[in-house]
């Protein structure tokens, strides 16, 4: 028998509010200490729904223009950036992780079979550096370098390409094969090919090069502080931004603004448009829902306990909202 807490159970079967507001509003009633939401409706200006706080201990209310831990929602970036070197053929999908990053042959199990496809596609059976029992979550590693030698010299967890499993493993490689491939920090090809052209001004590589300030707090049922200042650098994993931006890439990704006809093909191919992120203290979710030509983006600056699935039952709701809204 699956045990459920009744706070999920209360959450999922609520009374549907009739304003996105009203089910933001009612999401503090879940111990969620602060929620942005972005809706961008086709041919309606985006708005912001917003409740709780952007600093708790502080009462400094829940801010839309807030920066924003986003987590593995950076991997949409970098699978977007490695579309663009593919197509311009200064990557090729088949070259092998030997080949590209020649000095972890001997460290990483089957680097001459995983290609850089099955990375994108996570498909190469390289472990998950999260998932080491000795990452010491409450002091990261600055040094990229250190979180990738968590997953040194251990066995696969199957053969490359012969199935899928997640692995932010994959997207640090990534990173680390655009850095090789540039000549310098991918982060900045990101930001000139994909964030300037969108006029893109809140959206970062990294926690370090913002005012901290300007980031809302996150709070963790594992800490009893804010830990927004716990910075994880690996790439897919590092980035920060507004909910307004990420919207607009959003957006700009699945309608065909961000990439051009070739660039497109070679993304649909490995990757998808849309993503979730979790990091201690953030949980986000950035999805593009056709049927109502609506992009939603969901920021919550709590994490751990049911905080998780709450957030996500929250979304679903607004979602439910937003479609009795387009039909009525």
């Amino acid at each position: 028998m699956v045990f459920i807490p009744w706070v999920m159970v209360r959450a999922w079967l609520a009374p549907l509010p009739d304003t996105i507001q009203k089910q933001v509003n009612d999401a503090l009633d879940y111990n969620l200490d602060g929620i942005i939401v972005y809706v961008d409706q086709s041919g309606k200006p985006p708005a912001f729904y917003v409740a709780g706080w952007k600093d708790r201990e502080n009462k400094v209310p829940a801010d839309p223009q807030a920066l924003f831990k986003i987590g593995s929602i950076s991997k949409l970036y970098i699978a977007a950036a490695t579309s663009k070197l593919i197509n311009s053929q200064r990557l090729l999908l088949d070259d092998t992780l030997a080949k590209l990053l020649p000095e972890l042959a001997g460290r990483i199990e089957n680097a001459d079979k995983i290609t850089l496809r099955m990375l994108l596609q996570h498909r190469s059976g390289i472990p998950d550096w999260i998932k080491a029992a000795e990452f010491p979550w409450d002091k990261p590693p600055t040094d990229v370098s250190k979180v990738l030698e968590l997953v040194f010299d251990e066995p696969s967890k199957f053969m490359p390409d012969s199935h899928y499993e997640y692995s932010n493993t994959n997207y640090l490689l990534i990173g680390k094969i655009l850095d090789s491939t540039l000549g310098y920090n991918h982060q900045q090809y990101i930001k000139k090919e994909i964030l300037t052209p969108l006029g893109l001004t809140h959206t970062f590589g990294s926690l370090s090069e913002v005012n901290s300030g300007d980031v809302a707090n996150g709070y963790d049922s594992h800490y009893d502080k804010d830990v927004k200042m716990l910075d994880f650098v690996a790439p897919g994993g590092s980035m920060v931004a507004t909910a307004q931006d990420m919207g607009i890439f959003l957006r700009a990704l699945n309608d065909g603004s961000l990439l051009n006809k070739e660039e497109q093909a070679i993304y649909s191919s490995v990757y998808k448009y849309e993503h979730t992120g979790l990091l201690p203290g953030y949980g986000s979710i950035a999805r593009y829902h056709k049927d109502i030509d609506t992009v939603v983006i969901q920021f919550v600056n709590t994490s751990g306990g049911n905080a998780w699935t709450i957030s996500e039952i929250i979304y679903n709701r607004i979602i439910r909202i937003l479609d009795r809204q387009k039909r009525s």
